[in-house]
């Protein structure tokens, strides 16, 4: 790196310099040479403040997470055996998780001889996904895992 693109304090363009004059200028200044692009010909280096840069950014990242909304995800489970009443509830419960913009998921649960009936299972999680559809958007298919069958919604 011979020659470099040097960019002022003020953010004043200074030419093409050989590197050695760009350190001497920053040294003057009393600031620091800091590369800005080293992917352009000639590299662009500027003169400034190398501590109040990395300060800027950590203030800027701590604003974004700051402003950024974690991704919680809220599970409602259900048996194939489910009451009317049990199940309406749960999908009411779901719908309000969606309202509120959180990610669900939809777990059913399978115990003992209820493994045997899996179609059954699957019945209900295709109902319980086709009462969703209009509020939320599935990730996928239901995927059974061991004893449960799951699937993620994320809300319109």
């Amino acid at each position: 790196m011979t020659e470099v693109l040097l960019i002022g304090a003020e953010g004043e363009q200074l030419g093409v310099v050989a590197y050695s004059r760009a350190k001497e200028l920053a040294a003057e200044a009393g600031l620091d040479l800091v590369l800005v692009s080293d992917r352009s010909t000639p590299p662009v280096v500027r003169i400034m403040n190398f501590g109040k840069l990395r300060y800027e950014q950590k203030k800027n990242i701590k604003a974004q997470r700051k402003n950024a909304i974690a991704q919680k995800i809220k599970e409602v489970k259900f048996h194939i055996n489910i009451d009317q009443h049990d199940y309406e509830t749960k999908l009411k419960k779901a719908l309000d998780f969606l309202e509120k913009k959180y990610r669900v998921k939809i777990t059913l649960a399978l115990r003992g001889r209820e493994m045997a009936h899996q179609d059954m299972a699957f019945d209900l999680m295709k109902q319980v996904t086709e009462a969703l559809t209009p509020y939320a958007d599935a990730d996928g298919t239901p995927k059974l895992l061991g004893r449960n069958i799951s699937v993620n919604f994320a809300p319109k």
